[in-house]
């Protein structure tokens, strides 16, 4: 009993040493921390979602307070008002960002897109991704399980009935953190001025695009012919806008109703809803 009294009298003898030593080093060579670095950090979103190239948002201050090579723009979910704020605090200038928020480049929901096969797995895209590229038929499609959605730092994605995620563009902050989780590269970001976007991402020929998928892009190349800017263009199978072009110049959005599959989404000045189904309609029948 008396040599167990013993052991623990020194055992706690020691760790009292060692416990001054260290305090005492700790206070000794501690690194002064520029105070600048919290005050940069509290301004930021905190949403640590990377998009500034740096380990969270800790991270990216101290480096833009530091390197005078860093820019004060790097937090994208900021934008221009944190930007200019993070510009004035460091003595930078901050330099334009455009805004950007996230688009699914899929429209192929459980009503419109065939399956392989039932998948039982885990509810992840990525995991699910893994067995012979995911249960959709289309290998290029969304696979709705939602790993965007629970990845999003600022809460603006939900999963529609359908199976496809639905972005919320008022609460987007074009962070691109969902595009990074995405097995299938589905998700880009996107101007928010554009007048128009393809909902699909197959570069499966037109047959076996529209086999699989009833919304799916079959490249034919009717929205080509009929852009009066040269705005659109088809590589490997799939039509691909320049939105550069397209929001500096097209007013018209012939495209939208020129297309047979519906596989286009009007952005911005869209024409009637029901003016483009009809059309859409007429040209399918000629299509078929």
């Amino acid at each position: 009993m008396d040599i167990a009294i013993a052991v623990l009298v020194v055992m706690t003898l020691v760790g009292l040493v060692f416990g001054l030593v260290l305090a005492f080093a700790n206070k000794k060579f501690a690194i002064e921390v520029n105070p600048l670095i919290h005050i940069v950090e509290d301004i930021l979103p905190k949403g640590q979602c990377g998009s500034c190239g740096f380990a969270g948002c800790m991270a990216y201050a101290e480096a833009v307070v530091i390197n005078p090579d860093v820019e004060p723009n790097l937090c994208i979910p900021g934008k221009a008002p944190i930007a200019k704020l993070v510009a004035e605090l460091t003595g930078k200038k901050a330099a334009e960002i455009e805004p950007k928020v996230a688009f699914v480049k899929c429209a192929g929901s459980v009503s419109k897109a065939k399956k392989a096969y039932e998948y039982k797995g885990v509810q992840d895209c990525v995991a699910a991704s893994l067995l012979q590229g995911g249960p959709k038929g289309c290998q290029y499609g969304c696979l709705g399980f939602g790993t965007c959605v629970k990845n999003c730092p600022f809460d603006a994605m939900t999963m529609s009935d359908e199976g496809l995620p639905i972005i919320n563009e008022q609460k987007c902050t074009g962070c691109g953190k969902c595009q990074t989780v995405c097995p299938k590269k589905v998700i880009e970001l996107v101007p928010l001025g554009i007048h128009v976007a393809l909902n699909c991402n197959s570069h499966d020929k037109g047959v076996k695009a529209r086999k699989l998928c009833s919304i799916g892009c079959i490249g034919c190349g009717l929205c080509v012919k009929n852009c009066p800017h040269n705005a659109i263009k088809i590589e490997n199978n799939l039509a691909v806008v320049d939105t550069e072009i397209c929001v500096s110049l097209c007013s018209e959005n012939t495209c939208l109703y020129k297309c047979p599959t519906g596989a286009i989404e009007g952005r911005i000045e869209k024409m009637p809803e029901q003016s483009i189904a009809a059309k859409v309609v007429k040209n399918q029948n000629l299509a078929d």
